[in-house]
């Protein structure tokens, strides 16, 4: 997402009337229906709604605003730091050459004196070498195995093929001083990433939010989702098990995205859908079955309509507006192997026009008469 401050066109110490003011008269500008032939209105127009939803809310602003300035300050510090870094990466390998040299000339001393001597003892190998500097484990990285063995053909003076060359290594010289030097960088080349200190983590942006009405159908079906973004961009995500409304989604490095910062996340409230037939509360369906006053008092069997077709129920006698019914197991998934219910909450209804029997009778009972 772009600066919110340059897409509304305000400046950054604009009161919280002057960015709506600005927001209204931008959003009418771009609305897709003043744009029917621009394809890229909707995107324009999220943008917008975007960048006021960011600062009209004054933590996300302050927020913002922060992370802005610890960015701006992170990066006109940016080539103090690389000078830095370069330097202490220059001694870092500095030191660990040194150290290689050492090492590798020792070694080829006592192959020398061992060959010379005939002994039975097995010369000090590079794999040695780089195990005992640098420990077992950065045998297991191959370009170190790869380097080894170079270094293994050079300072044992035999011929053996060095890998990734296509070379045969000569044998060496008594007085070639360069062995050493040439082994040491073949080594360090290898090594030195491999062992550098591990970088700070970058800090993240702030996180965006955005809002996606969904109906009890989608949920159990496990439909896509897919939410609008500024910048010509698009999430997408699937329903899941213990999803509902009101659950937050959150998609991981889809949200803003600042110079110098790892990018946010996207925060998605799920919204059920208000004027769908059934409402959801927690992985409970609610839903409505209205019945007649003879069927309420004597009883009756009928169906009901769920989000997956029609179920038989019975209900029973004496049943009034207050009554609660449950097809258990017949709700949402709670993403723990468990199911909601479906709740029917039973509606009386009247006839349609006023009947004279159900008016006599009425009247005969609230006046305590009694055929």
């Amino acid at each position: 997402m772009r600066d919110p401050y340059s897409i509304l066109g305000v400046k950054r110490d604009a009161r919280h009337e002057e960015i709506k003011a600005a927001w209204r008269t931008k959003a009418k500008t771009v609305h897709p229906d003043a744009n029917r032939d621009d394809p890229d209105a909707s995107a324009r127009f999220a943008e917008v709604g975007q960048a006021y939803d960011l600062l009209k809310d004054p933590k996300k602003r302050d927020l913002y605003d922060q992370a802005r300035q610890a960015a701006e300050k992170k990066k006109r510090g940016e080539t103090i730091m690389q000078q830095r870094e370069a330097a202490r990466e220059a001694a870092e390998r500095a030191k660990a050459a040194e150290k290689l040299m050492e090492e590798l000339a020792r070694a080829d001393v006592r192959n020398r004196a061992q060959t010379g001597q005939k002994t039975d003892g097995k010369p000090e190998t590079a794999e040695d070498i780089v195990e005992r500097i640098f420990g077992a484990d950065a045998q297991n990285d191959p370009k170190v195995q790869q380097a080894a063995e170079a270094a293994k053909a050079a300072a044992s003076g035999t011929k053996s093929d060095i890998p990734g060359t296509g070379e045969t290594a000569q044998p060496a010289a008594a007085d070639d001083k360069s062995t050493p030097a040439s082994l040491a960088g073949n080594l360090f080349s290898a090594l030195v990433r491999r062992f550098r200190t591990p970088q700070p983590v970058a800090e993240k942006a702030p996180d965006i939010t955005a809002e996606a009405t969904i109906t009890v159908a989608d949920l159990l079906e496990r439909k896509w989702v897919t939410i609008g973004l500024a910048e010509e961009r698009e999430a997408r995500f699937q329903l899941e098990p213990g999803m509902t409304d009101g659950h937050v989604v959150r998609l991981k490095g889809q949200g803003l995205k600042l110079p110098g910062m790892a990018r946010g996340d996207l925060a998605v409230t799920l919204l059920a859908a208000r004027d769908d037939a059934f409402s959801i509360r927690g992985f409970d369906i609610h839903t409505t079955l209205p019945i007649s006053l003879g069927d309420a008092v004597l009883g009756c069997e009928t169906k009901v309509r769920t989000p997956l077709g029609e179920e038989n129920i019975s209900i029973p006698a004496w049943s009034g507006s207050d009554r609660v019914l449950r097809l258990a197991g017949k709700g949402l998934a709670d993403g723990k192997g468990e199911y909601g219910d479906l709740v029917i909450e039973l509606r009386i209804v009247l006839l349609e026009k006023p009947d004279e029997k159900v008016t006599d009778l009425m009247r005969h009972m609230r006046e305590g008469l009694y055929l």
